[in-house]
């Protein structure tokens, strides 16, 4: 059974989101090719970075918690992870946004997303010799930074709220993948690659890593919404 977990985990991950997707009031089903789009588009980025940093030795991954079937150097369930997760996230940005509907943070998200941009860039910097916090600080900043300069986008303050609502769900996956609530850790992580510091126990990076991971999605997503004329907001 215990071969099953990180594939399990997956499961449990979209199961919910996707039965609720053909609830008539949201119809998440309606916006499948959006939403796939993102996944696609982020998940190639994603995989190419998991497979650098996993053959580099920054994170790897329990085989006693893994079916065995690997792609490339990678678990299938890890594969899957960027599948299930952006999923799932994308499911709750878009239930905040039906039943949100007054945009409550439009006009602190310029200001709020330059800090979070400055912090990060200091931080990337700071710590440029330690690879997941350096280059995910960098890289997550500059996104926002693009997004800023170059997009514009309108949705910034909703993403945050989706964001902090998807935070609940993150800290119970990221958990038991780090060992939150099994004997040993499913994903682990190079210490001496990150700064050390664990939300319980999950690496503080992991935070900023799914921040970069929705804001990716949630982009590629609003552009296709846009182009197709479906945006309400």
């Amino acid at each position: 059974m215990e071969k099953y977990y990180y594939l399990l985990i997956n499961v449990f991950t979209i199961s919910i989101p996707f039965i609720r997707s053909f609830e008539p009031r949201v119809y998440f089903i309606s916006r499948w090719k959006g939403i796939f789009l993102g996944i696609s588009i982020t998940g190639a980025v994603f995989i190419i970075w998991d497979m650098i940093f996993t053959k580099m030795g920054i994170w790897g991954f329990n085989p006693t918690y893994l079916t065995g079937v690997n792609i490339i150097n990678l678990p299938l369930e890890e594969w899957l992870f960027f599948i299930t997760i952006p999923y799932a996230c994308i499911f709750i940005y878009e239930a905040m946004n039906y039943f949100i509907k007054k945009d409550i943070l439009n006009r602190f998200s310029y200001p709020l997303t330059y800090v979070i941009i400055t912090i990060l860039y200091i931080l990337g910097i700071v710590y440029r010799l330690n690879w997941y916090t350096g280059f995910t600080f960098i890289f997550t900043a500059s996104f926002l930074l693009f997004l800023l300069v170059f997009v514009k986008p309108a949705y910034l303050g909703r993403f945050y709220i989706g964001y902090a609502v998807s935070f609940i769900p993150f800290l119970l996956v990221n958990g038991i993948l780090t060992g939150s609530f099994i004997p040993d850790e499913i994903v682990w992580y190079n210490d001496s690659e990150n700064l050390s510091v664990r939300i319980f126990t999950i690496p503080v990076e992991d935070s900023v890593y799914m921040m970069l991971l929705l804001i990716m999605n949630i982009s590629i997503y609003e552009w296709w919404k846009d182009k197709n004329n479906l945006n309400t907001h």
